[in-house]
């Protein structure tokens, strides 16, 4: 067998090997369980994504924009002054904002991104963010979280000063989950926190907190399904809440319920 690369194996995951080579990668895996375990995450991973945004390609198109790609169709000297932009700079825009979402996604925004904070959050609102955060973390075994749970203490100080204000993970044993950790990520217009974890079957649930929500009417609990996640999530005070998870909608709510009390008593 040849050299293995990682673009080989990231070709793997994606199938884009020839059967040739893709044996040869089985063969491989079969001997290197580690990069085996890694590898299925990586596809669990791409998995949830595209089951979360698949229903977007079933949304209608919003009426300007439709208006603006027929009269892009139409020839130049019919076109009206109105079309600004063509077929070409119609898919650059889409590519754009594609490009923008899974930046977060990733992990990285730019600063003329932070300055747009109110367009992205009308693009992406509260219990998508935590639902992707949830379905690209959550899969990852060999490190879902920047900071384990045995360094708790660190972890709190950390994203407290990150997100201004002194926050901690609520206990959930009581309910079945212990934490397993916690990351800073990125949000629409600052950072945002999120703590996960799991039970003793091995299902997690995140999280996810952001200040971005100050001074917006507070709401009660409210429900949300993105793809194949449950999300619960209210807005209180200066924090935003969703509890995401891919469970049974009355089990989450359980766990939601648990969390709003602790964090109610811990005003």
């Amino acid at each position: 067998m040849s050299q293995v690369s990682e673009t080989d194996l990231q070709a793997w995951v994606d199938a884009r090997l020839a059967p040739p080579r893709r044996h040869e990668i089985d063969a491989y895996l079969a001997e290197h369980p580690n990069q085996a375990e890694r590898l299925r995450a990586y596809q669990a991973q791409k998995r949830a994504i595209k089951a979360l945004f698949d229903p977007v390609l079933d949304e209608v198109l919003p009426e300007n924009l439709r208006t603006l790609a027929e009269a892009s169709a139409m020839p130049a000297v019919d076109r009206p002054k109105t079309a600004l932009f063509s077929r070409w700079s119609l898919q650059r825009l889409a590519a754009g904002l594609l490009v923008a979402l899974l930046g977060g996604v990733a992990g990285w925004l730019g600063h003329a991104q932070y300055q747009s904070g109110e367009r992205l959050a009308q693009m992406a609102p509260l219990p998508r963010q935590a639902a992707v955060a949830h379905v690209v973390y959550s899969p990852d075994v060999r490190r879902p979280v920047e900071v384990t749970a045995d360094q708790e203490e660190q972890l709190v100080k950390w994203l407290s000063k990150r997100l201004g204000t002194p926050i901690s993970p609520p206990k959930l044993g009581a309910v079945g989950y212990e934490l397993v950790g916690g990351r800073l990520l990125p949000g629409n217009s600052g950072p945002v926190a999120q703590f996960m974890y799991q039970d003793a079957s091995g299902q997690r649930l995140t999280l996810y907190l952001t200040t971005e929500n100050a001074g917006k009417v507070e709401t009660g609990f409210r429900f949300a399904r993105e793809g194949q996640v449950n999300v619960f999530y209210w807005v209180e005070g200066k924090f935003g809440y969703a509890l995401s998870a891919g469970i049974d909608k009355n089990e989450l709510a359980k766990v939601a319920t648990a969390v709003y009390d602790q964090l109610d008593r811990a005003k």
